[in-house]
């Protein structure tokens, strides 16, 4: 655990956050996800609880006054193709609008690498929406904008 600037940040067991993760979640999805008519959000809790189980499975939080205001959560696993190295990718980086001010960002990603690399993960990866880039902040933590990703509906 970390005290920054008035925020806790922390990472946290599954069964403990999951909760108060599942309540931003709703705020996160109305923020950016895309195909909103067509695609409602529904978390798959059983999955994360067994990448969770598995020890695959970093949540972060950042915390303001015991509230939950921020989380970021990664999924790590030995990579199919280098299956001498782990790599982590994150599934999901929030923060309440009201918090993006300053560096709380910038240290709940600081947090969660170095806890990564004690656990031994090679690389970490970050996607963002271009909606909402993290560019700058992810710049600065020594990340470099690697890969573009396309995206379309294929549904009805």
């Amino acid at each position: 655990m970390q005290l920054i600037r008035g925020f806790e940040i922390k990472q946290e067991d599954f069964n403990s956050a999951r909760g108060e993760v599942d309540n931003l979640f709703y705020k996160h999805w109305e923020e950016i996800a895309l195909n909103k008519d067509k695609i409602k959000l529904n978390p798959d809790w059983t999955f994360y609880e067994a990448v969770y189980n598995a020890g695959n499975l970093g949540i972060y939080t950042a915390r303001k006054d015991k509230a939950l205001v921020g989380y970021f959560i990664i999924i790590a696993r030995p990579h199919p193709h280098y299956k001498d190295h782990t790599f982590a990718v994150n599934d999901v980086l929030f923060i309440e609008p009201e918090h993006r001010k300053g560096l709380l960002g910038y240290f709940l990603i600081k947090y969660a690498e170095k806890d990564m690399k004690k656990k031994g993960v090679s690389v970490l990866t970050i996607n963002t929406k271009v909606s909402k880039p993290l560019d700058v902040v992810l710049e600065r933590l020594g990340f470099k904008n690697i890969e573009k990703v396309y995206s379309k509906y294929l549904g009805d």
